[in-house]
């Protein structure tokens, strides 16, 4: 067994641009919803400045550069192209994001660019969001847009990021509860808006890569009970498959299928979609990982809400089908994430055994409390270790045979988390400053930092 990843492994490092960029009406940029939603807890930040992404881009490029990464994730903010989601392009945030391009191609850094990131513009979830079919339409033209502005130099996308979160977590992403029946219409335009992505790309970008990015956790069935086990098979179709099945195979899975026609759920499919959904493929998926998910099936309806959490096993309902079980064998973080580095190789073997992509991982990573010494430093050795864990089952998982080509981990730099502010830190790049206080925002290098520059350059992790 070797410690030595493959000779082009793609090391990377990834952002989104509402949760870093700040500058959220400069330059002719539109609102989005998330610059417009109620937030549960006003003590955190908000992103009017997030780290200010927008003006330090330069700053923080040549960081990257330093730490040696090779790919750059990061999404474009549809309302600096388009700030009302249609009509008249903005010129001066098409020009940003040109700059941010070649400035990562300054260094020979890939730009790995997500479409949409969680911040679909206002105006257009005033005219009903991911429930109206204008909105797909209105994204493709936005897709076309960047790909014939961009493409010539950015030659490797993804789509709209964990669609399969921003569902299913409805309230926590997006602020609002959305119905069952309205939710899986919104899940049918989206993943057709993906299809137009991957089709537009292939079509406008020579040599154009595309991919999904969903959050993928494997589920796990608290016991051998049967039961249990079809709990599993069920919120793995709802929570993970359906969501790449249409992606990778341009269909509705069969279990998937049952969960809808048991909740008398029915999807409006347009007459154009049979042709997309089964001519228009990926060349890669993008996968989100941080933790797994362990379920039993509810057998007491008393007392419980349906309802689901992002990760924390613990807050997942839905009566008939799953309920979340606190996995005994594995530890917890600060904020109440499980951890489960064994859990990455398994869901990698997993997902590679079911579609046969190539897989770049462009989400994993450790949010804490990061602690700003006197003399200018962060010893998050914590992070070090989260890293090293999964890192090590990305190996096992090469090794094993699932073709892994990257890893590009949350976060570059610190961010606003969409729950918990800028108190949860997730950065190689630590940025100075708190909840209520922007003070300098000065960029300062994590030991997470230094060791990840390492990691890069042997290609090889510690033995």
């Amino acid at each position: 067994m070797t410690n030595t990843f493959p000779k082009h492994f793609l090391w990377g490092a990834s952002i989104s641009a509402h949760q870093t960029e700040g500058a959220y009406q400069s330059d002719g940029k539109g609102l989005s919803v998330q610059d417009t939603r109620q937030r549960d807890n006003h003590d955190i930040t908000d992103f009017t400045v997030a780290v200010d992404h927008y003006h330090h881009y330069k700053e923080d490029i040549r960081l990257l550069a330093e730490m040696g990464i090779k790919v750059f994730r990061f999404s474009i903010a549809w309302t600096r192209i388009f700030p009302n989601g249609r009509g008249e392009i903005n010129q001066k945030g098409l020009q940003h994001y040109n700059d941010v391009i070649d400035e990562l191609l300054k260094y020979g850094i890939q730009p790995y660019i997500t479409l949409n990131h969680f911040d679909l513009p206002q105006a257009l979830e005033d005219e009903g969001g991911w429930s109206a079919r204008t909105t797909v339409e209105a994204f493709k033209h936005y897709a076309e847009t960047v790909f014939e502005a961009y493409g010539d130099r950015a030659k490797h996308w993804l789509t709209i990021n964990e669609p399969n979160i921003m569902l299913l977590v409805d309230k926590k992403i997006l602020g609002k509860e959305i119905p069952l029946q309205e939710k899986y219409q919104q899940f049918h335009h989206l993943m057709i808006a993906e299809k137009y992505a991957f089709k537009r790309c292939h079509e406008l970008i020579e040599g154009g890569k595309i991919g999904p990015v969903p959050n993928i956790s494997l589920v796990y069935p608290a016991t051998s009970k049967p039961l249990d086990n079809q709990a599993a098979l069920y919120f793995n179709s709802v929570r993970n498959w359906a969501y790449l099945d249409f992606s990778c195979f341009g269909r509705y899975n069969t279990v998937f299928k049952d969960y809808l026609n048991r909740n008398n759920v029915t999807i409006t499919i347009a007459p154009e979609d049979k042709e997309l959904m089964e001519n228009h493929f990926p060349d890669f998926v993008a996968m989100n990982f941080y933790t797994t998910v362990t379920v039993e099936k509810p057998t007491k309806k008393d007392g419980m809400a349906n309802g689901i959490s992002d990760q924390q096993s613990e807050d997942i309902m839905e009566w008939g089908f799953y309920k979340g079980f606190t996995n005994p064998y594995l530890k917890k973080n600060e904020f109440n994430w499980t951890i489960d580095p064994d859990g990455l190789k398994t869901t990698l073997q997993t997902l590679y055994d079911r579609y046969h992509l190539p897989i770049i991982i462009t989400e994993n990573g450790l949010g804490a409390k990061d602690e700003l010494t006197a003399d200018g430093k962060i010893h998050d050795t914590y992070r070090i270790n989260y890293l090293k864990q999964h890192i090590d089952q990305c190996l096992q998982a090469i090794e094993a045979g699932v073709d892994l080509i990257g890893y590009s981990p949350w976060s570059a730099i610190d961010l606003v988390s969409v729950h918990e502010g800028i108190s949860k830190r997730y950065g190689f790049i630590y940025v100075d400053r708190t909840e209520q206080d922007e003070k300098d925002l000065a960029r300062y290098r994590k030991d997470s930092f230094y060791w990840y520059q390492e990691l890069i350059k042997t290609n090889q992790l510690p033995s």
